[in-house]
């Protein structure tokens, strides 16, 4: 299990603890300090369980740390983890056991749900992306509107993780769902297993709520990066619409800040010949979408913006 950790100090020790409370005892915890300004490596070593290793860095960001982690992982299984979420105690035996008996090259997903405060309070909300078990058919349900898999909930056999490459430390927003496309499309299926569950702790302030332009031009380049690797496993109708669908969904969050970068998007979409899924903002941006299609839909919206007062 892989922890990038950067001014973690209020949450690591939840986030191990939920490891180490694991019923699958063989494993090893990485914990790859970024470079953090608090007690975040203080914290770590304190925990005195000799699963746990503490590597440290200078600051280089979330998916450098990651890649320091898998050059010293030696498991022949791999998870990442975020230092302020958590596992249901029976995560890795339950996935595990689904992946021993499966199609090699398989992984395994399971449930997940948000928290504030209290993980007794987390809400999970099944989507319909997870139960499919191709994997091109997933990244399809996903990027057409059907949901998505937090990156805790994945089990990955460390062959199929190698054949995908390292995270690219270019990359800040979104730069998850780029790596496990890549994780995706060099397995065999999605086995969703039933019962774990993944708590994701929402943090105000955190990288995905971002609007900084720095992250808005990662999301466009990782919608691109995903365009190539779909298109290079399955070139047809449907993956064309998928990618139309997620340029789409990054015009509706971005565009009216950055205008050029919608413009880019949507030169895009015109040269993949497929209309974007109905399935983007809200219900009155889905009627507009139907009658006028997306981009007036979406010129109509931008114009609203400019015209009416924050």
């Amino acid at each position: 299990i892989i922890i990038p950790a950067y001014n973690a100090e209020l949450w690591i020790a939840e986030s191990i603890g939920s490891v180490l409370a694991q019923t699958w005892r063989e494993l090893e915890v990485i914990v790859v300090d970024d470079g953090s300004q608090d007690a975040t490596p203080e914290v770590v070593a304190g925990i005195g369980d000799p699963r746990v290793r503490l590597i440290r860095q200078e600051n280089r960001g979330a998916a450098a740390a990651r890649n320091h982690g898998l050059k010293v992982a030696r498991g022949d299984y791999l998870q990442f983890l975020d230092a302020d979420d958590l596992l249901s105690a029976d995560k890795l035996e339950l996935q595990m056991i689904e992946l021993d008996g499966a199609t090699p090259d398989s992984v395994a997903s399971c449930g997940w749900g948000k928290f504030s405060f209290d993980p007794m309070e987390v809400r999970v909300n099944a989507e319909p992306v997870w139960d499919v078990a191709d994997p091109v058919d997933w990244l399809v349900c996903s990027l057409s509107g059907g949901g998505m898999m937090q990156p805790g909930a994945w089990l990955c056999p460390r062959r199929v993780v190698e054949r995908a490459g390292k995270w690219d430390e270019s990359f800040s927003l979104h730069d998850d769902g780029e790596y496990f496309t890549r994780v995706l499309l060099q397995a065999s299926r999605n086995i969703f297993v039933e019962g774990p569950i993944v708590y994701y702790r929402e943090v105000s302030g955190s990288l995905s709520r971002s609007t900084s332009r720095k992250a808005m031009e990662s999301a466009l380049a990782v919608c691109r990066s995903r365009h190539q690797a779909l298109f290079a496993a399955r070139d047809t109708p449907a993956v064309h619409r998928a990618i139309a669908t997620q340029y789409a969904q990054f015009i509706y969050q971005f565009g009216t800040d950055a205008p050029d970068l919608a413009n880019s998007a949507l030169l895009l979409i015109e040269e993949l010949n497929e209309n974007p899924a109905g399935s983007i903002g809200g219900s009155g941006f889905r009627c507009l979408i139907k009658a006028l299609g997306f981009e007036r839909a979406w010129r109509f919206r931008r114009w609203i913006y400019e015209v009416l007062p924050r």
